[in-house]
């Protein structure tokens, strides 16, 4: 982590028990761990719970920091962890469960692929389409997208090479696009 990097001095602070900078690095990333978490387990009070548990872990690990090494891919694989023993563990959430609650929720829009669409829909098409992904292809597409982190960043919250984050993203987006191809009207009157 270079110098100019604030996470590298927020992880020096760190190291030394500053709570403001506690504060700080709470308050930098909370939101995008929420929503990485909550994209995992899809429960708001559990995905709240799980990153409260990961700060209360980072500041109970804050001595054995390394401010060289990058911050933000080991607080998200930390959180990626807790979400995932959490799946395990409670067995609350399985993809078939998720596909049944996203049908109960709205129409099908493949079933009227001529039906003019309108965002809410188009947006929960695109919803499914995403939970249909290998979970391992889906999380390399939400933290690059969503979460805006780097291949180099994902590759270390996954625990894969770089390499292997691209070829996850580019079937990612594949599958995608053909499965909104799929969603497009048929027929366009000029």
């Amino acid at each position: 982590m270079s110098d100019s990097d604030p996470l590298a001095s927020l992880c020096r602070r760190l190291q030394a028990s500053d709570r403001d900078a506690f504060e700080a690095l709470f308050r930098m990333l909370r939101e995008g761990l929420l929503r990485y978490v909550h994209a995992i387990v899809h429960d708001d009070v559990v995905a709240h719970d799980l990153v409260q548990d990961v700060f209360v872990a980072l500041w109970g690990l804050r001595e054995t920091l390394d401010p060289s090494r990058p911050l933000r891919p080991y607080v998200y694989r930390m959180a990626r962890n807790r979400a995932l023993r959490y799946l395990r563990d409670e067995r609350t959430h399985t993809r078939k469960e998720e596909q049944l609650r996203e049908e109960a929720d709205g129409h099908d829009p493949a079933a009227d692929p001529g039906a003019r669409l309108d965002e809410a829909v188009l947006h929960g098409y695109l919803r499914r389409c995403l939970a249909a992904l290998p979970d391992r292809q889906r999380e390399a597409l939400v933290l690059s997208r969503y979460h805006h982190l780097s291949h180099r960043e994902i590759a270390a919250v996954m625990e894969i090479s770089p390499r292997t984050v691209n070829v996850h993203i580019m079937r990612a987006l594949e599958h995608l696009q053909q499965r909104m191809q799929a969603f497009e009207p048929v027929p366009r009157t000029p």
